[in-house]
């Protein structure tokens, strides 16, 4: 996988993404298109697809800095975060101690500004864990868990497939799934011939569907910036999964609809 996420440069980026108030990300003197507003708070957007209502152990895969594992905790009462990435993985655990991060957000040229990262209020560090791992070879041990999300991850991985198959013995029957992707399948990350033959979304159908029930899509846009002129604005794709119970077959939304 890319050591771009290892640079200081992406962490900076990643923190502000994940911890960064809307004024640091978007400051009021200028009038941004609400488009880039409605983009912000992506990876609370995201934990809030599952269902309504509390759960047992979650598992947050390609966490990075972790504000998902975070939001996760509010519901769960464990939760573990795993990222490919040391350095993610060395930022979120400091701030689950308690820790304050500082960084530089990026401006122009030498330009930057100096801000903080703090874990949100109102989470207990105590129910969270952050582990560095590789989300296509999941240690043995992990268990299952009754909720698992992984946000923009799929089209970042050498060979996706892998952890696609991995998901039915990560899941409870009766777990929710939340998978987030941009479908921004890239020969830098992923090798061609580990892409989707077709669309993703019918990929994940075809994958999924003998396992998990699909109960909703959505399309969320997510916003990063990386200077004070230039951001990356994507829409990612979210499908919400149920792990079905031994010998029950996965349905579609449509199949839903007609019982």
């Amino acid at each position: 996988m890319s050591a771009i996420y290892e640079t200081d440069k992406l962490l900076a980026e990643y923190l502000l993404f994940h911890y960064g108030a809307a004024e640091e990300i978007l400051p009021p003197e200028r009038a941004w298109p609400a488009g880039m507003r409605e983009a912000l708070d992506f990876p609370l957007r995201t934990v809030a697809c599952f269902s309504p209502g509390h759960a047992g152990r979650g598992l947050d895969l390609g966490c990075a800095v972790g504000r998902s594992t975070f939001e996760m905790a509010r519901t769960c009462d464990s939760v573990t975060g795993i990222d490919f990435s040391h350095a993610f993985i060395r930022a979120a655990e400091a701030l689950r101690l308690g820790e304050a991060l500082t960084y530089e957000r990026l401006d122009e040229a030498s330009l930057r500004t100096p801000l903080s990262a703090c874990a949100p209020a109102g989470i207990t560090g105590e129910r969270i864990r952050f582990l560095q791992g590789d989300a296509m070879h999941l240690p043995d041990g992990l268990g299952s868990f009754d909720r698992a999300h992984a946000a923009n991850l799929l089209c970042r991985l050498p060979e996706p497939k892998r952890l696609l198959d991995r998901l039915p013995s990560l899941i409870r029957p009766g777990g929710e799934l939340v998978l987030a992707t941009p479908c921004t399948w890239l020969e830098e990350f992923t090798p061609r011939d580990h892409w989707p033959p077709r669309g993703t979304f019918d990929w994940l159908k075809s994958v999924l569907m003998p396992h998990f029930t699909l109960l909703r899509t959505s399309e969320e846009p997510f916003l990063i910036r990386e200077t004070a002129r230039k951001f990356q604005w994507t829409l990612s794709l979210v499908t919400v999964w149920r792990r079905e119970r031994c010998g029950d077959a996965g349905t579609t939304l449509e199949d839903a609809a007609e019982h």
